[in-house]
């Protein structure tokens, strides 16, 4: 008997633990509403292609500088395999299960490689970082773990020549 109850208590907290966190993260999400706003719509036309798709794991977006501070707005906290394409007219993020993530060209501050974003830590330049800003004026960085890491300097020199 003494088994079953401390079961129980085990599973108990477990529920309450996890509640914890889901109300945590709901808070966060209403705390950062105002500064996320409203995305980008994806447009009818990208434009021409200017780097190949490239599949990896969107790894979340982070209010910038902090590459701990992970958007909780919409489905921008969701991590989900993801194909990463660059067009003439900005950056298309296509998440598996979630809502697609266009990143206008004009919005586009900075294309840069980091050890970690949003958590998720690898080894030196494991995750493409993108810095944009949305309409409402607020910075962020959003992180794409790819499967094949060779094509990062494509993404970062293709910045430079823009910038």
């Amino acid at each position: 008997m003494d088994r079953i109850l401390l079961t129980l208590a085990f599973v108990a907290l477990w529920v309450v633990l996890v509640l914890l966190m889901w109300k945590g993260w709901r808070g966060r999400a209403r705390r950062q509403a105002d500064a996320v706003g409203e995305l980008p719509a994806l447009p009818e036309d990208l434009g021409g292609e200017l780097i190949a798709p490239s599949t990896g794991l969107y790894v979340g977006s982070t209010l910038a500088p902090s590459w701990q501070d992970r958007i909780a707005v919409g489905d921008l906290g969701h991590r989900a395999e993801s194909e990463l394409s660059r067009h003439t007219k900005g950056i298309l993020l296509s998440r598996t299960g979630e809502t697609p993530i266009w990143i206008p060209q004009d919005s586009i501050r900075a294309i840069r490689t980091e050890r970690g974003l949003a958590g998720k830590v690898m080894t030196k330049d494991g995750v493409l970082v993108i810095r944009w800003e949305l309409p409402s004026g607020t910075e962020i960085d959003t992180g794409f773990r790819g499967d094949d890491k060779s094509v990062y300097p494509a993404w970062t020199r293709e910045e430079n020549e823009n910038s």
